[in-house]
């Protein structure tokens, strides 16, 4: 790469003026995004895109979450620009604009070795399931438990089980979520303890995100999920769970074979430059603090929304 190519590329503030183009880049790597579904994203976050004479040829989206929390997603560049270090500098715009704060991403097998250079270290995995052919079954749940729908209500307490769930802030997420999609809720006797929601995304629809108190079974998860796939028989659906969920092999045996699985990963200050068996300990710590509560399951997009 010479010298001249490289300082013809520019990089700037994404606006929502990009989304034609930036829905543009995920058509070039087929990826399932929809114009809306980058509206969508965009107006959440923050991001920057890198462009040139054609004009935007890669792009990166992060999201805050409280004080001290972030993810980031949506890094991409055009095949025919990569190798030249864009996805970096991308990536050092927006950790710049991060600030130091702990942060998310879900990695395919080609950007792992960038985000492991930037200090991002594996704490887990994500099942991608989808699929048009299944057969959903009617799952029971204890007594005093039902299904029902979600009210106005009801929105401090999905906020409240959703932030719990995934160890982050939900507070501004989940009443955009909740704009965009129809929600079930879990009730127990009277209390709220489970929700999932299902929205248009991509080809089809997604179901996710689903929050349900933890069992060895997954039976409320479970519930949940089927609720929207017996309402849907015949639709293009999405899910996407932890590899440790327990749910792959249930789906798999519905009909929503697990098509791609990608790694999460999480960085702090504290992660830089430090030993890998001490980043290893501070991402297990993440993932075992989003956890401690429910488990959450559907975080639909490359980035955790």
């Amino acid at each position: 790469m010479s010298d001249s190519m490289s300082d013809s590329i520019t990089y700037r503030r994404f606006t929502l003026d990009d989304i034609a183009a930036a829905h543009a880049l995920t058509v070039e790597l087929k990826w399932p995004h929809r114009a809306d579904d980058w509206r969508f994203v965009a107006q959440l976050g923050v991001g920057f895109v890198a462009e040139d004479a054609s004009g935007v040829i890669g792009t990166a989206l992060c999201w805050k979450y409280g004080a001290d929390r972030a993810s980031l997603g949506m890094v991409i560049v055009s095949p025919a620009r990569q190798g030249r270090g864009i996805g970096r500098k991308l990536m050092e715009c927006v950790l710049a604009e991060l600030a130091g704060r702990v942060t998310f991403l879900h990695a395919t097998p080609a950007g792992q070795p960038l985000y492991e250079r930037l200090g991002f270290r594996a704490a887990g995995t994500l099942d991608q399931h989808q699929g048009a052919a299944f057969q959903p079954p009617l799952v029971s749940l204890p007594p005093g438990e039902r299904l029902r729908p979600l009210g106005s209500s009801d929105t401090a307490r999905l906020v409240e089980l959703a932030s719990r769930a995934s160890g982050l802030d939900r507070g501004e997420v989940l009443p955009a979520l909740m704009s965009a999609a129809d929600g079930i809720a879990l009730d127990r006797d009277g209390e709220l303890v489970g929700f999932a929601l299902f929205r248009r995304f991509g080809r089809g629809f997604a179901i996710g995100p689903v929050v349900a108190p933890a069992s060895h079974d997954a039976s409320r998860a479970k519930a949940l999920i089927s609720h929207w796939l017996a309402l849907n028989e015949g639709v293009f659906v999405r899910i996407d769970t932890p590899g440790d969920s327990g749910l792959t092999e249930w789906l798999e045996q519905l009909g929503l074979p697990r098509v791609d699985t990608v790694v999460k990963m999480v960085r702090s200050e504290a992660d830089v430059g430090s030993d890998a068996s001490h980043a290893n300990t501070v991402a297990s710590a993440s993932t075992a603090a989003a956890h401690a509560t429910c488990l959450q399951y559907g975080i639909i997009n490359q980035a955790i929304l």
